[in-house]
């Protein structure tokens, strides 16, 4: 490799319709279940990885704002997987930008660690399968392995490190779900994700939520594979909820919930209940995620924005691949 290389890598966030929450192994991020989940179209980040030799340290830019702290290290111990993976042990400055916000139950680091494995492993002049990548994406945070592969995809558990990584079980344009986002908050949540997996075990609920996750993938799966909308909201709103009764009652308790995000899912539940083809599921965050068919998005935005307490709606539909968009 040149003296000085760079990449640019551009990656959706996803909406989990199966939950990943709880870990195996917190070190490799190996979850307790596997998920499935959509790629969002129109919502990204787009990330920029530098190698240079003149640099004494790496250095992380979020969004225009220098980071320092755990963000940095964060990013500092995942580039040393690339550095270790390319044999070479260059610093690099690093600029992530998002389109939604950070931190606030939108996947914002499942797209970032995303496109930092792709942007990072091309400047450091590899080229790893979508396989390796995701793989490599998970030891940053275990849905960016998701954000890999493109459309709908599943998050294989795997046995250890080698086979726990993301496929594609259906491109983007295999069923047109639209997500609409209520945002109620763009603040940080006070518990990130990787705080909250590690007290996923604490929760008496967990280990039951574990033992059923194979049905409930297989009856989501089945549901995308032969797009039955009523099949596919019933287990995605259950998932949902089961995750967050895990979340409630570990030790400490997470509520994520605020009383808008109550007010949404009753609100869509009952439009459900009147024939509208919408489901609602909520991340580690109080925003949700509103699942609808295509045809049902005006009516679901409309809808949604109407709720006090919703502060801006966004509409996604599912998304491609985390891609390069330039290479120096």
């Amino acid at each position: 490799m040149s003296d000085i290389s760079r990449a640019t890598a551009l990656a959706h966030p996803n909406i989990a319709f199966i939950k990943y929450w709880g870990n195996r192994d917190d070190a490799l991020r190996l979850p307790a279940n596997g998920s499935i989940s959509m790629d969002l179209a129109g919502l990204e980040t787009r990330t920029t990885v530098r190698f240079d030799p003149a640099l004494r340290a790496d250095s992380l830019s979020l969004n225009n704002s220098a980071m320092t702290g755990k963000g940095l290290e964060r990013v500092s111990a995942f580039l040393d997987l690339v550095r270790r993976m390319a044999g070479f042990d260059l610093r690099a400055a690093v600029d992530s930008r998002n389109n939604f916000p950070s931190g606030a139950g939108i996947a914002s680091s499942a797209s970032a660690f995303a496109a930092l494995a792709l942007a990072a492993t091309k400047a450091a002049g590899l080229d790893l399968t979508e396989a390796e990548l995701s793989r490599l994406a998970r030891r940053g945070s275990g849905s960016a392995c998701r954000s890999v592969p493109g459309g709908f995809v599943e998050w294989l558990p795997g046995s250890g490190d080698e086979d726990s990584f993301a496929v594609s079980i259906a491109p983007p344009e295999h069923w047109p779900l639209v997500d609409v986002v209520a945002i109620l908050s763009g603040a940080h949540k006070p518990t990130g994700s990787t705080e909250g997996h590690a007290l996923a075990g604490t929760s008496p609920l967990q280990a039951a939520r574990v033992a059923d996750a194979p049905r409930r993938l297989g009856i989501c799966r089945q549901a995308i594979l032969t797009r039955d909308f009523a099949a596919f909201a019933e287990i995605v709103e259950l998932d949902s909820t089961l995750m967050h009764a895990v979340m409630m009652t570990s030790a400490p308790p997470l509520f994520y919930w605020q009383p808008a995000t109550l007010e949404v899912l009753a609100a869509v539940r009952q439009a459900r209940s009147k024939g509208l083809a919408a489901c609602a599921t909520v991340d580690a965050g109080s925003n949700v995620h509103v699942i609808c068919e295509q045809a049902a998005g005006e009516a679901v935005v409309k809808l949604i924005g109407s709720i006090p307490g919703v502060r801006e709606v966004r509409a996604a539909q599912a998304g491609g691949p985390a891609r390069i968009v330039e290479v120096e």
